[in-house]
């Protein structure tokens, strides 16, 4: 069995809910990354959400807005979702395809230790998964 654990990205940088958009996009681009967790200030290791590269993009900058006065917490949008570390592949799978979401936080212990992206996660697919997951995550609703 291939756990979460075993194909994400090991590491999670962080950004709070007070975090402005500037930074979030700096830091995306200084560490070669689409995606970012947002963490309560109260508690830097609860999970408040996970900002992408467009949702800066399509949420902030298109609507007119300027970066560096756009915080976090105002992009986070509902429950955050996440998978446990020793979750099967196929758990993975239907985490992200159900959810139709292309990055998922992996949780041990209640923090974050890493993220599985969809590249990460076609390593571990066979042809037809892969087919599948793409056909869930990118049609159209």
């Amino acid at each position: 069995m291939t756990t979460a654990k075993e194909i994400m990205h090991p590491g999670a940088h962080w950004l709070t809910k007070s975090d402005n958009l500037e930074r979030a996009a700096q830091m995306m681009r200084d560490l070669n990354i689409g995606a970012l967790p947002v963490a309560d200030e109260s508690n830097n290791e609860r999970l408040c959400g996970i900002i992408t590269d467009r949702d800066i993009v399509v949420k902030c900058v298109a609507e007119g807005r300027a970066p560096a006065e756009c915080t976090a917490a105002e992009l986070c949008e509902g429950t955050p979702r996440w998978v446990d570390a020793n979750a099967d592949i196929e758990e993975v799978l239907h985490e992200m395809e159900g959810h139709r979401i292309k990055r998922v936080p992996v949780v041990e212990n209640k923090r974050v230790v890493g993220i599985i992206s969809e590249a990460d996660l076609a390593q571990h697919l066979t042809e037809d998964q892969i087919a599948e997951f793409a056909g869930m995550v990118y049609a159209r609703q």
